[in-house]
C-alpha cells in the first residue's frame, strides 16, 4: 500500500499519495492539491516536478546510470545498432530478426523525399541555420502526408509516419547541407545502412562516391544510439506538451527540434568545439583558460563539463571518448583540439574545483570532436543530435497518447499589477 504525505497549511491538512517507481524513485502525487486547497506548487525549471510516468528511459545521475527500456547504455553501445536501439526505444523490447528486418525495410522504403520539397530547400538562403531548416521541413513533410496527421499509436497510421520521420530526417539534413554548398542532391543507396547512407548523402559527389570506413560508420551509429533518448529533457518535454494538444507527430517533433536548437541543450557540442578552437587559435594554455573560467567576472565559460542530471559522470562521454580515438586512427589524422580536451579532462578529474562542483565531461565534450573528425560541419552537429533523438521523441509522443494524458497546462503565480483603471491618452 502506498504511503501518504501530509501537507499542512493554515490549520488545514491534506493527505497526498506517493508513487514508487520500479527503480525505487519516490514521488508525491499533487494532483488533488489545487482542487482541495486552491494552491499550486512553484518549481521554476521543473527540477523537482515529475510531469508523467514513463517506461522508456531510466537515469540515476548520482551513479552515472542510463538505461533504455531496462538495458544498460554500455551494453547497447557495445552490442546494438541504431536501428535495433530505435526499435527498442519505440516498442519496448529488442526485436526479433523478422521484426528488425521489417523495421529496417520500412525505414529504407521512406528514404527519399518528395521531389516537390526541392523547391522549399532552394527557397532558404545559403546561410540558413540547419536546425531552422530541419524544423521547417518536418512541418512541410506533414503537408505531403495529410492522411497521417492523426494521434494513432498502433497500426500503419503510427508505424508509417514514425518510419517516414526517422528515415527522412537524414535526407532533410543532407539536402539542407548540400543546398547551402551548391551541390546537387544525392539519392540514398539501398546497399548502405542508416548511418552509412547519411554519410553518403552528405559527402558523395556525382562521379566520386563516398565510401564510409567501417570505423566511421560505426562511430556515427554509436553517436545516434547514445542520443536516442534521455528522459524528460527540454526537447522531449516540448514534444510531449505539443503532442498533448493532439497535434500530429510531425508538428510535435518539429517543435522538439526548435527546443533542441539552443546552446544549453543540443547546441552545447557546438559550443565545446568553439571553445577548444578558441583556446588553440589563441595559443592559450588550458590551465590559463580554466583559471579565467573560475573567475565569474571574466565572461569565460567552460563548456562541456557538468550536467543537470549526472552528478558523478556522464556514461555517454566515456563511450564516445574511445570512439574519437578509433576514428582518428582509422582516418590517419590528428586533431590538436583532442590534446586540449584531454588536458582539460585531466584537470576535471583531479582538481578539487571541478570535483566539488561535479564538473565532469559530459556527452557534448567528446561528441563535437567525434563529429568534427568525421567531417560534419559544426553547424550540423545539432542536426545529428536531432536525428539520434527522433526515436525517443516519437516514443514519448506515443506513450503520452497511450496513457491518455490531459492537455499540458502549467500554472503560474501572478506577480503583476492588480486591477487598475484605464487612463485616456490625453491624461497620460
Amino acid at each position: 500500500m502506498a504511503s501518504k504525505v501530509t501537507l499542512e497549511y493554515g490549520g488545514r491538512k491534506l493527505e497526498l499519495d506517493t508513487l514508487v517507481g520500479t527503480e525505487a524513485e519516490v514521488g508525491i502525487d499533487i494532483g488533488p492539491l489545487r482542487s482541495k486547497t486552491g494552491m499550486i506548487t512553484l518549481d521554476p525549471g521543473y527540477g523537482n516536478t515529475g510531469s508523467c510516468t514513463s517506461d522508456i528511459t531510466f537515469i540515476d545521475g548520482e551513479k552515472g546510470i542510463l538505461r533504455y527500456r531496462g538495458y544498460a547504455i554500455e551494453e547497447l553501445a557495445e552490442k546494438s545498432t541504431f536501428m535495433e536501439t530505435a526499435f527498442l526505444v519505440l516498442y519496448g523490447h529488442l526485436p526479433s530478426q523478422g521484426e528488425l528486418a521489417a523495421f529496417e525495410t520500412g525505414i529504407k522504403k521512406e528514404s527519399n523525399l518528395h521531389y516537390g520539397m526541392k523547391s522549399h530547400f532552394e527557397g532558404f538562403p545559403d546561410n540558413a541555420p540547419p536546425m531552422a531548416v530541419l524544423s521547417a521541413m518536418l512541418n512541410i513533410l506533414a503537408c505531403y502526408n495529410t492522411d497521417l496527421l492523426t494521434t494513432a499509436t498502433e497500426g500503419p497510421k503510427f508505424t508509417i509516419p514514425a518510419s517516414k520521420i526517422i528515415s527522412k530526417v537524414r535526407a532533410i539534413a543532407a539536402w539542407a547541407y548540400r543546398t547551402s554548398m551548391g551541390r546537387p542532391f544525392m539519392p540514398p543507396r539501398p546497399d548502405l545502412g542508416y548511418s552509412g547512407n547519411y554519410l553518403h548523402m552528405m559527402f558523395s559527389q556525382t562521379f566520386d562516391m563516398y565510401e564510409p570506413l567501417p570505423e566511421v560508420e560505426r562511430a556515427l551509429d554509436l553517436f545516434l544510439i547514445l542520443h536516442a533518448d534521455h528522459e524528460q529533457n527540454c526537447s522531449t518535454s516540448t514534444v510531449r506538451m505539443v503532442g498533448s494538444s493532439h497535434a500530429s507527430l510531425f508538428s510535435a517533433v518539429a517543435a522538439g527540434v526548435g527546443a533542441l536548437w539552443g546552446p544549453r541543450h543540443g547546441g552545447a557540442n557546438c559550443e565545446v568545439i568553439r571553445m577548444l578552437q578558441g583556446i588553440h587559435d589563441g595559443g592559450i594554455k588550458p590551465r590559463d583558460f580554466v583559471e579565467k573560467a573560475k573567475d565569474k567576472d571574466s565572461g569565460v565559460k567552460l563548456m562541456g563539463f557538468g550536467h543537470r542530471v549526472y552528478k558523478s559522470f556522464d556514461p555517454r562521454a566515456r563511450i564516445l571518448k574511445g570512439q574519437v580515438e578509433n576514428v582518428l586512427k582509422a582516418l590517419h589524422i590528428t586533431d590538436p583540439l583532442l590534446d586540449i580536451a584531454y588536458e582539460l579532462e585531466e584537470m576535471a578529474r583531479s582538481e578539487d574545483y571541478f570535483i566539488e562542483r561535479n564538473l565532469y565531461p559530459n556527452v557534448d565534450f567528446y561528441s563535437g570532436i567525434l563529429l568534427r573528425a568525421i567531417g560534419i560541419p559544426v553547424d550540423m552537429f545539432t542536426v545529428l543530435f536531432a536525428m539520434g533523438r527522433m526515436p525517443g521523441w516519437i516514443a514519448h509522443w506515443r506513450e503520452m497518447h497511450v496513457q491518455s494524458h490531459r492537455i499540458s497546462r502549467p500554472r503560474q503565480i501572478y506577480t503583476g499589477e492588480t486591477l487598475r483603471p484605464y487612463v485616456p491618452m490625453e491624461a497620460r
